[in-house]
């Protein structure tokens, strides 16, 4: 199991113009990489179903056509992300009640300031969340 995110500046700058684009409802996607390689590379903005600025949920319909995508191209979730648009860039207690996916990047980037993000990647396991390096490649 991989401790740091390995993700390249442009996947980093798409989440967080996806997160701005949204603000101030929260934004959510997904990036899928190849099964196996824990290389995100294919940046998936999905829609935020609750249109909340305090929660996301995927559509289910959204949600399940995307998982068949990957299936057919042998790829896995391997970024999950969401933005948090008044709080600091950590897991909420519904955040870690969604979260299941034990291999995937769970990235939060925080839009409650304009002119700053906060970009952070956790891995959520059981229920336990363990924030993560983050190594932005060119």
């Amino acid at each position: 199991m991989t401790c740091v995110l390995r993700i390249r500046r442009e996947l980093v700058e798409e989440i967080v113009a996806h997160a701005r684009r949204d603000h101030p409802d929260e934004a959510c996607g997904v990036i899928a990489g190849p099964e196996g390689s824990d290389t995100p590379e294919r940046f998936i903005p999905m829609l935020n179903a609750a249109r909340s600025p305090t929660f996301y949920e995927f559509d289910s319909a959204d949600l399940l056509k995307l998982y068949r995508e990957m299936d057919a191209n042998d790829e896995v979730p391997v970024v999950i992300y969401h933005s948090h648009t008044a709080t600091e860039a950590y897991p909420s207690r519904t955040d870690v009640s969604y979260a299941s996916e034990p291999d995937a990047h769970y990235v939060l980037v925080s839009t409650r300031d304009p002119e700053e993000h906060e970009f952070r990647s956790y891995r959520i396991v059981d229920g336990v969340v363990t924030e993560e390096p983050v190594e932005i490649t060119e």
